[in-house]
């Protein structure tokens, strides 16, 4: 299985790379061809045409020179075409022929006339032009050439055209290689494309793949690999956001492990005080024994249906289905009604809980039973961190928008590198003290609904201020409440 597994991905990587290097590679090779074929196209018109002008012209001058003598009767024509057609000057370039009446070629600066069966579709385009010219550009057996014949305007018994026959293999030999150096460009620049293609391809392939292997390592739990960060651009921040998820994994899951652990302890000791004082009360009691039980058996019933009812607050704020019931309230009878839970337990403990009932009414929309659960909490965490000989300062203020109520205590503190935690689901910052670690989570959840603030203030050794920040009811709501009461 692990082999057809690293097979799969390797052929997904490579499927990944290949597509890359198929569309660029089609892209570029249809753009090359296209500018390959624009360039023979637009050379072959500039040569051909060139050398198609330069015959013309010739043939132009050639007809002009005839002209001038056939008007000079002193002069003896034929021997004068004959001598211009044997002595021309430009045989290395093209072959110069005359053509009679019966369009025969009669002589040719070569030395050699050809047959009578000679092919010369220029001379029948000239016969059939206006200007009496016709050209021919193609392939005589196996050479290229230019042909032009140009009708004489004064034409005699033994000339009537003249004919020129131009070889294009130089042309042709040009064109060869301009196409030559213009494929070695093309394939010069396909393996640049190539090689910057794979080492693009492969600086983003490598990476997909580790981030792979190491999301499939996280899926198994292993929140220990790290991916290289080795550059600044997309990758890099990838590979550094997967860093942090994974820190965050890995945090996530020590918290949850610690939760798992510090929940089975907090669950393991109300059930073993209330299955042990129950065997005690089967095996016989006296009356004092029995109330004694049953004291603890209580009081460890109420610890466990607390957790309980943490637990599926946290569930339910996971879920989203967390809800509130609002109602005009005050906020001060709330807050009085969970102190006096802790009195005793303080008196117990010697801290001492100090508190100045304020004078005024604070009216608040919100859940009655939620915000007394926020400081229940609170107060709670307050007196579990105090020492004996320690104290608890409770203290509410009114502004014009809102009440401040704050919990001090005198306690054991919180260190800076856990205050930022501290409100996080499953963190304890003391493993040792009891507690589910998300009672603080689910306060703050609370109050932050109320569209309040709970913050926190610390200083190992010195004590841990809580301060609670929640907005009064609009005054007209506020006015009809207290008519109400």
């Amino acid at each position: 299985m692990i082999k057809q597994e690293k097979r799969r991905r390797g052929i997904k990587s490579r499927s990944i790379a290949m597509r890359w290097m198929v569309n660029t590679l089609s892209v570029v090779a249809i753009l090359l061809i296209v500018v390959n074929v624009c360039i023979y196209y637009f050379t072959r018109q500039f040569y051909y045409g060139s050398a198609e002008s330069y015959v013309i012209s010739e043939a132009n001058a050639a007809e002009m020179v005839l002209t001038r003598l056939y008007e000079d009767l002193s002069s003896n024509y034929s021997s004068e075409v004959r001598r211009i057609i044997e002595n021309f000057d430009k045989k290395e370039q093209m072959e110069l022929m005359s053509i009679n009446n019966s369009g025969e070629v009669t002589l040719s600066s070569s030395g050699f006339s050809p047959d009578r069966t000679y092919n010369m579709p220029d001379y029948e385009k000239a016969l059939k032009s206006e200007d009496g010219m016709g050209v021919f550009r193609g392939r005589d057996g196996s050479e290229n050439i230019l042909a032009v014949t140009i009708i004489i305007a004064r034409p005699s018994s033994t000339i009537s055209a003249l004919r020129f026959v131009s070889s294009l293999s130089f042309v042709d030999a040009q064109l060869s290689a301009i196409m030559a150096v213009s494929l070695v460009i093309s394939a010069f620049i396909l393996l640049v494309v190539i090689l910057t293609g794979v080492y693009f391809v492969k600086s983003i392939c490598v990476p997909l793949a580790q981030i792979s292997y190491t999301a499939k390592r996280f899926a198994t739990g292993d929140f220990s690999q790290r991916l290289p960060v080795e550059s600044k651009d997309e990758i890099g921040q990838l590979s550094g956001a997967f860093n942090d998820m994974a820190n965050e994994l890995e945090n996530s899951e020590q918290i949850k492990n610690d939760f798992i652990s510090s929940v089975s302890h907090e669950l393991r000791t109300p059930l073993t005080a209330i299955k042990g004082w129950s065997e005690t009360l089967e095996a016989g009691y006296d009356p004092e024994t029995f109330a004694k039980g049953m004291k603890v058996i209580s009081g460890e019933t109420k610890r466990l249906e607390r957790m309980v009812e943490e637990l599926l607050d946290f569930s339910r704020i996971q879920s989203g289905h967390f809800t509130l019931v609002p109602e005009m309230l005050d906020v001060i009878a709330e807050l009085e009604d969970a102190m006096l839970i802790y009195i005793d337990n303080a008196k117990k403990k010697n801290v001492s809980i100090s508190y100045n009932e304020p004078e005024f009414m604070c009216v608040v929309a919100g859940d009655k039973n939620r915000l007394r659960q926020v400081f229940i909490n609170v107060i709670d965490n307050a007196l579990k961190y105090t020492e004996s000989g320690g104290s608890i300062e409770i203290l509410a203020e009114m502004n014009e928008n809102s009440v401040i109520i704050t919990v001090a205590d005198t306690g054991e503190g919180i260190a800076p590198e856990d205050l930022p935690k501290v409100k996080q689901k499953f963190y304890k910052a003391n493993s040792t003290k009891r507690g589910s670690g998300i009672g603080l989570a689910v306060a703050d959840e609370i109050v932050t609904m109320h569209g309040g603030t709970l913050e926190l203030e610390s200083e190992p050794g010195v004590g841990t201020t809580v301060t609670i920040t929640l907005p009064l009811a609009p005054k007209k709501e506020r006015s009809e409440d207290d008519k109400k009461g």
